[in-house]
């Protein structure tokens, strides 16, 4: 439960144990969260009479509720028109993981000085400079770390505006939310009137017909209101091959600013920036083993670091040769580039497609069932060590031989459609991101 909307499909959930569904349809159906504090939860309703009834009704269960979701008293503020407009984003809180992402904090190398410089810039003066902003490179490299530092950064030295920032599949999953709840004015109003728009991992939208069309307008929304975009990408707009040309477009107006992974002196710098703020000591010869040995990206060798203030502090052990190496073989076991397991490809193609899972691994023959049933099989092929009667049985005990049909059919698909190729593509991509 990581946002005040999770927080308050829960209450929801949980109050059903006390009145109908039907009671919680009258009062409930348009209410919106507006921000969970740390000791206030606040929702927003439609009408004075509403946020009369609710307060007065079932104020104290929400209450309840909300004491054993978090195991403390919480308030519960109910807002209706002029007072939501009243409540300043300064009094919203800013994601308190922000925090921990700051320029003071990012260690400029040559690798991504251009892409720190234009951050920076765009967070200084926003709308001014580079708009759209788009930040690209692989995975770990310290994309999030750039926007979430814009983010703080525009929070701290303008209060007055307002800061949304966004993961690309939360994006998707709160426009699919409103939509069916039909609560679009509320999900426009949010991005649409916003002063700074951050969205990060934009590549999980190629693909999305309905998430691509909404996120054009929103785009030209902000863009002719001289708002300030920033995007961040595992790859260049050119390459998200199942995005809108329009929007690959749009994201070159601006500044496309690219990350490498990190230098050999920008990894020293890294590690021993993480262990002073770790506050371990790692003797230079080991520094520079880490660095040696660890050159994917920021993330590994962040994770080096605490792996080995953990044995420190748990085990009691000395930080040795040894101890430097088991935290490497550690993390290098959750090597975001492993291969992923069957039923994560599985899951992400049946979510691309809107099937369930249940049906893909079925005998069920529709077209809308079998495509992705044979797209799974060809993914499984191309991303795992999978065997072929691996993947049948992965695929509820499909015979090797249908396996076998279906690669050849994805792949046939592919060379005479590159539309569907590069949706392959880009699904196969988002596997391996995820």
């Amino acid at each position: 439960m990581h946002s005040a909307d999770d927080v308050l499909a829960h209450i929801l959930t949980l109050l059903e144990r006390q009145i109908t569904k039907v009671t919680i349809d009258t009062w409930f159906s348009d209410a919106t969260a507006v921000a969970l504090k740390q000791d206030c939860f606040i929702i927003r309703t439609t009408s004075p009479f509403k946020k009369q009834v609710i307060d007065s009704r079932y104020g104290d269960m929400v209450r309840d509720i909300l004491k054993e979701l978090f195991s403390a008293d919480m308030g519960f503020v109910v807002m209706v028109g002029d007072e939501l407009e009243e409540l300043q984003e300064s009094e919203i809180p800013s994601d308190k993981d922000e925090e921990n992402y700051t320029f003071e904090d990012f260690v400029v190398g040559s690798s991504n000085r251009f892409a720190h410089a234009a951050a920076l810039a765009v967070a200084t003066n926003p709308a001014k400079t580079y708009n759209p902003l788009f930040i690209y490179g692989g995975s770990g490299l310290g994309k999030t770390h750039l926007i979430k530092a814009i983010a703080h950064t525009v929070r701290k030295n303008r209060p007055d505006f307002r800061v949304v920032y966004i993961k690309g599949d939360d994006f998707i999953n709160e426009l699919i939310k409103d939509l069916s709840n039909q609560r679009m004015e509320e999900f426009h109003n949010k991005y649409r009137m916003a002063d700074i728009l951050l969205l990060d991992d934009i590549q999980f939208i190629a693909g999305k017909e309905q998430t691509q069309i909404e996120f054009f307008h929103t785009f030209n929304a902000l863009y002719d209101a001289n708002k300030q975009i920033v995007l961040t990408s595992d790859r260049p707009p050119k390459e998200l091959y199942s995005l809108h040309s329009r929007l690959q477009t749009r994201f070159e107006w601006g500044l496309l600013a690219d990350i490498q992974p990190p230098d050999y002196e920008t990894r020293i710098a890294i590690i021993k920036k993480k262990a002073e703020k770790s506050n371990i000591y790692i003797p230079d010869n080991l520094v520079q083993y880490i660095a040696n040995n660890v050159t994917a990206n920021i993330r590994q060798l962040e994770g080096i670091v605490l792996r080995t203030k953990a044995c420190r502090e748990l085990l009691q052990q000395e930080v040795t040769m040894e101890t430097i190496n088991q935290a490497i073989r550690d993390i290098l076991k959750e090597n975001p580039g492993m291969k992923p397991t069957a039923s994560i490809i599985i899951s992400e193609v049946c979510k691309f497609y809107g099937i369930s899972p249940d049906l893909i691994k079925s005998n069920n023959r529709r077209k809308d069932v079998l495509l992705p049933r044979q797209v799974a099989s060809y993914v499984m092929r191309q991303l795992t060590d999978l065997s072929l009667p691996e993947i049948g049985k992965e695929l509820g005990g499909q015979h090797y031989s249908t396996i076998i049909n279906s690669i050849e059919k994805v792949q046939e698909k592919m060379k005479a459609d590159p539309l569907f190729e590069s949706t392959v593509k880009d699904l196969m991509s988002n596997i391996t991101e995820a």
